[in-house]
């Protein structure tokens, strides 16, 4: 039987996945079948991340709101803030009272003056 040629396509796509995985060490950046496994993993665990990412960071703003607002008042905490921010219909989400509670402590004493009164 004739020798056959292969063709440049699986070189090529071999070398994409190399690509992906130049930076991981040993096997895992030089075998073909190890790679493909370990591709799957990482983009498996990227896409995993992507949400808990969104979860520690409301419990950052969480933690941050919290600390600043007992700080200042003894008898008030977070859950009430946020009951009295929906009760007075003052739409600023987490992320922005937390930015606001680290830059401008005045402007969030402010913000509870509006609600309390």
């Amino acid at each position: 039987m004739t020798r056959i040629r292969r063709g440049y396509i699986a070189r090529r796509r071999r070398t994409k996945i190399r690509l992906f995985a130049s930076s991981f060490r040993g096997a895992h950046s030089r075998l073909t079948r190890t790679i493909t496994q370990q591709k799957i993993r990482a983009l498996v665990s990227a896409h995993r991340d992507r949400d808990r990412q969104k979860r520690y960071f409301r419990r950052l703003w969480i933690a941050r709101l919290n600390a600043v607002i007992r700080a200042n008042r003894v008898s008030y905490s977070y859950s009430k803030l946020i009951h009295d921010l929906h009760k007075g219909q003052l739409l600023i989400n987490r992320k922005v009272l937390a930015q606001i509670a680290i830059s401008n402590k005045n402007c969030l004493y402010m913000i509870f003056n509006e609600i309390i009164t």
